[in-house]
């Protein structure tokens, strides 16, 4: 609240001074002849830099801003000198000139910065030619103001850049923050709703099976679409949080979902699956107080493998987690027995995306990941290790 009052102070004392100062050259051409010339242009200056951004119309860009009253002013300088007569000028032009190269070198776009800056600073360095202009090459007066108006040039130009660099810096990092939402968003539907849609539909193919299986088969049902219900019920609430994130609803929660807790979930869900056992095994040496980063990462990994196993290998019968601690790193194994059996569509067995993100995101946390086939032939295992500190 102190910096926004103190923002607003400066501010209001700069344009104070701003237009003290163009009083005084109001003052100065009317004691020098008829002030018309000097105000159209103090008035042309102040209305370009002063005009409020929120109420500014879109055919006011930059570059018209700054133009304008630089030419304005260079064509009057032209015709004092063409016409061998003293002109009046101020400190208040010289400073609206300032400010429109410092506006033309922050705001300008690239292809016109160059242009309007350029007649900007020439526009601020001829100015006193039309005063000075038959003195301009005696005593070296006209070179001494060259070199001091340089320097204020040189220092008004260089702020400019500098705060256009910090602009452009801030850009690209806002660019890269939403490019990186948007991919943690494309990982969250893939680990959670592509979990549970794939859920859905294996147990569908179960359930249609057990239908044409007479009687006896068909009371087995309720189980599995229990279990349809439950994923059904999941994958709308992993949805509903990702539109949450990308409407930035208060409500919605972004924390990070899972942890190790939760893979005991992930397990009972997963052996509801007919025909299918699985198995979790956590070592007591595995702390509960791991990095939430790593927890996370390691639920993301069970729960790819567990989808690939539906996906890719739905003969399994038994599927076994290990959670242990192999030396400093958290050692997260998932180890099936199936051949390659996939009864699925082709369009659900996904397009191999999955275990690139999940390498991604091991590799961030400092761990490594292998997938491959078990010595046997017969199955298919991922290890993930993670540093548990």
């Amino acid at each position: 609240m102190r910096s926004a009052w103190l923002r607003g102070s400066a501010r209001g004392a700069a344009v104070g001074a701003l237009l003290a100062a163009c009083v005084l050259d109001l003052m100065i051409a009317g004691e020098e002849g008829s002030p018309w010339g000097p105000a159209v242009l103090l008035a042309v200056g102040l209305t370009a830099v002063l005009w409020p951004a929120s109420r500014r119309p879109a055919w006011l860009t930059p570059q018209l801003r700054t133009a304008v009253p630089a030419l304005l002013s260079a064509l009057y300088t032209a015709a004092a000198v063409v016409g061998d007569r003293t002109a009046p000028f101020g400190p208040g032009e010289l400073v609206i000139l300032l400010c429109l190269l410092f506006v033309a070198v922050r705001h300008c776009p690239p292809n016109r910065l160059v242009a309007c800056a350029a007649l900007d600073a020439l526009a601020f360095l001829a100015t006193p030619c039309r005063r000075f202009w038959p003195l301009w090459s005696q005593d070296g007066v006209g070179l001494a103001y060259i070199v001091v108006g340089l320097v204020f040039v040189l220092l008004v130009g260089s702020l400019a850049a500098y705060l256009r660099s910090l602009d452009y810096r801030r850009t690209v990092a806002v660019d890269d923050t939403r490019r990186e939402e948007r991919l943690a968003i494309a990982a969250d539907l893939h680990d959670f709703v592509a979990h549970h849609v794939t859920g859905i539909l294996v147990q569908t193919q179960v359930a249609r099976m057990m239908t044409s299986g007479g009687p006896e088969r068909a009371e087995q049902l309720d189980p599995v679409l229990a279990g349809i219900e439950r994923a059904a019920t999941e994958a709308l609430a992993s949805m509903r949080r990702t539109v949450g994130v990308l409407r930035d609803t208060p409500e919605a929660d972004r924390r990070p979902v899972g942890d190790l807790a939760g893979i005991t979930g992930l397990v009972e869900n997963f052996g509801g699956d007919p025909g299918r056992r699985v198995v979790l095994h956590r070592s007591p040496a595995v702390p509960d107080d791991l990095p939430h980063e790593v927890q996370a990462a390691a639920f993301r990994v069970v729960q790819e493998a567990l989808t690939n196993v539906r996906r890719h290998a739905a003969d399994a019968s038994a599927v076994t987690v290990r959670l242990g601690l192999d030396g400093e790193r958290l050692d997260v194994t998932v180890v099936d027995d199936g051949r390659g059996g996939a009864p699925l569509p082709a369009e659900a067995r996904g397009g191999g995306f999955g275990l690139v993100g999940l390498r991604e995101r091991v590799t961030a946390l400092g761990g490594d990941l292998s997938t491959g086939p078990l010595p046997a032939g017969h199955g298919w295992q991922v290890r993930a290790l993670f540093p548990a500190r």
